[in-house]
């Protein structure tokens, strides 16, 4: 009987270049990204404290199933893994690390600013005047 739930460990940068070159994409029965500015932040303080942030489950398919790019936009080739569950995560950690817009449930294109305050160790969402000050 094939092995069907194998446990590993991806590091942070693994995730995010396989996202990068389409390694790792979305099905299309996926929400769009929905979390908040301040959601992510807590997704960033967590993660710098140590915190555990709950683990991810990717499906090895190498099918070609209706998918699309995580954070949005057209996949253009056949994923080898699909994002079952951690979808958020993903989608923010990329986001920010990258710098590259998501789309969200009202499809507009969004870049989401993630600053770390060294005096006091704070994350803050950036807008104008934090994104001044960070």
């Amino acid at each position: 009987m094939p092995t069907l739930y194998r446990d590993t460990s991806y590091s942070l940068t693994h995730l995010i270049e396989d996202i990068k070159h389409g390694r790792i994409a979305l099905p299309d029965i996926q929400r769009p990204f929905v979390w908040s500015s301040a959601k992510v932040r807590d997704l960033f303080d967590s993660m710098y404290r140590g915190y555990p942030v709950g683990t991810l489950m990717l499906w090895e398919t190498g099918a070609d199933v209706g998918m699309h790019q995580v954070g949005g936009g057209e996949q253009t080739k056949v994923a080898q893994r699909l994002i079952v569950d951690g979808q958020q995560r993903l989608t923010s950690l990329f986001a920010v690390l990258t710098g590259r817009s998501v789309v969200t449930k009202s499809f507009l294109q969004k870049r989401i600013r993630i600053g770390v305050r060294p005096s006091d160790e704070a994350f803050e969402g950036t807008d104008a005047g934090i994104g001044r000050d960070i």
